[in-house]
């Protein structure tokens, strides 16, 4: 089937350039004429094509979109007092936004450092051991005493056995060396009790005052809560909560939101069968992006592939992937639309032409060629992919070949044409009559 297609086309083709070569007859009436002094020959604009390595580039529909947007939330209960930013203004991270009513967490905090002053007076005291040493001292003064209660008993006990005391003051010796023993070891318990009791309120006092410190944390970090503060760097949005509004730190609705805007993300989707092209060669995923805006402008700044999604959507067959642009101007916001393009080979010694140079003759193109006697020639070409504003050619030019760029209108083959360079973005040259 499709060789019929071609074999018409090919037979349009053919009687086309008869007819062209019918008139040839008149080209030919018109170069006598010139020869004899008519008109000139008309002038067209040439390029002379030559071979050359071209990078393919492919496009991708994508969209922008901030990676790393926060919404701002209060921390802390409190009645919002002042309100410090304009909605759209560029903010830094730690500027002040919001300040709530700070009086309930001062207050809050003068009373966790008194808690901790008197904590720390505790500690001191008990660190001292007033009561272990007066118990200490009890103790010494009861020994002293058992020793002169064993030195009594001592002295006596020889002289009543030599009948040299009397018996009474030996008995009340031996009682008041048994009593100045009893004393002492209450004198001793009473010191480990004391001791262990100091120890007990030493440590129970350092915890206490550990946990008073906590609290004074804790305080001083919701007065710190109670003034907003930009957690990033980035482009604010409106306010959600009046000056006078309820800040509240369990409300599902945040009180703005801020997004970064430096470096801007844009995600794409490419195809399965364009994801596993672009994968056999990492170096696509390696090149440097262009991102064409919705002006068909380019944006200056070259992005990168970042992020590839993990898997194929099955509903579409495509793949997500995700690039970053610095974007220092802050020029692009989430939300546009544009075209990534990304070079994805390059093709080797090939030949470019004008694509203002190429007919579209019956689903054929063709192009006029200047030859060496400048003569019009027709070439039927085949093409490959566009880039920029030529075509790649694969079949029917060479190297050195004169492509007719400008003036296609007014020649016909085997007409003899003068020619000037072509110029891209040159005014083209002005129409001269054949006849």
């Amino acid at each position: 089937m499709r060789c019929r297609k071609d074999q018409i086309s090919y037979f349009f083709l053919a009687t086309t350039i008869v007819a062209l070569n019918v008139v040839c007859g008149c080209g030919s009436s018109a170069q006598t004429r010139t020869a004899a002094g008519g008109p000139p020959a008309p002038t067209v604009l040439v390029t002379q094509v030559g071979a050359a390595d071209v990078p393919i580039l492919s496009d991708y529909p994508a969209q922008t979109y901030a990676r790393n947007s926060v919404e701002v939330r209060g921390r802390v209960d409190g009645y919002i007092e002042k309100w410090l930013f304009r909605p759209g203004q560029e903010v830094r991270a730690g500027d002040v936004l919001y300040v709530l009513d700070l009086r309930p967490y001062q207050a809050a905090v003068e009373q966790a450092k008194g808690n901790l002053a008197q904590s720390e007076a505790d500690l001191e005291f008990a660190r001292k051991q007033v009561a272990l040493l007066q118990a200490e001292a009890n103790l010494a003064a009861t020994q002293a005493n058992l020793v002169k209660a064993k030195q009594d008993y001592e002295r006596l006990e020889p002289l009543v056995k030599q009948e040299a005391a009397a018996k009474q003051e030996l008995d009340a010796a031996t009682a008041a060396l048994h009593a100045g023993e009893a004393t002492v070891r209450a004198s001793q318990a009473n010191v480990d009790q004391m001791r262990l009791q100091t120890q007990t309120q030493i440590a129970s006092t350092t915890a206490k005052m550990e946990a008073q410190r906590a609290a004074l944390r804790t305080a001083t970090l919701n007065l710190e809560y109670a003034t907003i503060r930009a957690p990033i760097t980035g482009l604010i949005g409106d306010t959600l909560v009046p000056v006078g509004g309820l800040v509240n730190a369990n409300s599902q609705q945040p009180l703005t939101t801020i997004v970064p805007l430096d470096p801007i993300w844009v995600r794409f989707k490419v195809s399965e069968s364009q994801y596993l092209s672009l994968k056999k060669s990492a170096q696509p995923l390696r090149a440097p992006l262009q991102l064409i805006l919705a002006d068909n402008s380019t944006f200056p700044q070259p992005g990168r592939i970042e992020n590839t999604l993990n898997q194929v959507d099955p509903k579409t067959g495509t793949l997500e992937m995700q690039a970053s642009f610095p974007n220092p101007r802050h020029t692009l916001l989430p939300g546009q639309f544009g075209k990534i393009r990304v070079e994805t080979e390059i093709r080797r010694d090939v030949v470019l032409v004008p694509q203002r140079a190429v007919q579209q003759m019956q689903s054929m193109q063709a192009v006029y060629t200047v030859g060496s006697n400048n003569q019009i020639e027709m070439r039927v070409i085949t093409t490959a992919e566009r880039t920029g504003e030529d075509w790649i050619v694969t079949q029917g030019l060479k190297p050195g070949d004169r492509v007719v760029v400008e003036g296609q209108l007014k020649v016909r083959p085997g007409m003899t044409v003068q020619t000037a360079p072509y110029r891209p973005g040159a005014p083209a040259a002005p129409a001269t009559a054949g006849f």
